[in-house]
């Protein structure tokens, strides 16, 4: 097993005994070490003491609401957060993706999806899932696991990011979705494409892939309303534009 697939220390957050009780069944039969807590305060609390390596957090808890203890993680840590949405709350998903959440899954849930999303968003965390085609870096050179373009520097081994020599915090699928867009430099791709090359999903809602665009840009572009890295191709979707 490499060390990307090794278990990780996990915390559920769902106030519904059952359901947490089902998650954290099938994340130990993975051999991950779980802590199950019920709402948003014991949560915050027990994050910052058991130093999970994921978060599995549903949005709606008592006291402090999973969005707010989303974006209480974000301000300090980079830690994933694979989140839990009724069906149908689209809005409240995008605003977890705004904040920052890694995924979703959605209620009712299979507990192997959600196992098997677990598995996926600590192995790109870790980052050791290839994002980009191998061996398609365009002008964009890769030299000893970096690829950059211009101030934009990814360390490949370290899964840091750096612009204007500044370490840029991202959560893992703004990471996958930069590096992949980095080694595949001028190559316009639909938002179908990015969510099916990134996040591994041949469906789902395409504005996710939005929402982590303007992510990226807030945090890498001079300025986000006028993007020059991350472009808009106006009927297609994204590409990345070097720097000349």
């Amino acid at each position: 097993m490499s060390q990307s697939d090794q278990p990780g220390r996990i915390v559920v957050v769902d106030d519904d005994p059952t359901v947490a009780d089902v998650v954290g069944l099938y994340l130990v039969r993975d051999g991950h070490t779980v802590e199950c807590v019920r709402d948003g305060h014991e949560a915050l609390r027990r994050i910052a003491e058991f130093q999970p390596d994921l978060v599995v957090l549903d949005l709606m808890l008592p006291g402090i609401g999973g969005l707010e203890v989303c974006r209480r993680l974000r301000e300090h840590s980079p830690i994933p957060v694979v989140m839990l949405t009724a069906l149908g709350d689209e809005t409240d998903r995008l605003a977890g993706f705004e904040i920052g959440a890694d995924d979703y899954v959605t209620k009712p849930f299979s507990p192997q999806e959600l196992a098997m999303r677990v598995r996926s968003v600590l192995r790109r965390a870790r980052g050791a899932a290839g994002t980009g085609r191998p061996g398609e870096t365009g002008p964009i050179p890769q030299v000893q696991g970096i690829v950059a373009d211009h101030d934009v520097v990814v360390d490949l081994a370290a899964h840091e990011v750096r612009c204007g020599g500044k370490l840029v915090s991202l959560t893992s699928r703004e990471y996958d979705l930069l590096v992949f867009l980095l080694r595949n430099p001028r190559q316009a791709f639909t938002r179908e494409q990015l969510l099916s090359e990134v996040w591994g999903w041949n469906f789902g809602d395409t504005s996710t892939v939005t929402v982590h665009v303007r992510r990226l840009r807030e945090k890498l572009e001079a300025d986000p309303t006028l993007p020059r890295r991350i472009v808009t191709v106006w009927g297609v979707g994204y590409r990345y534009e070097p720097s000349s």
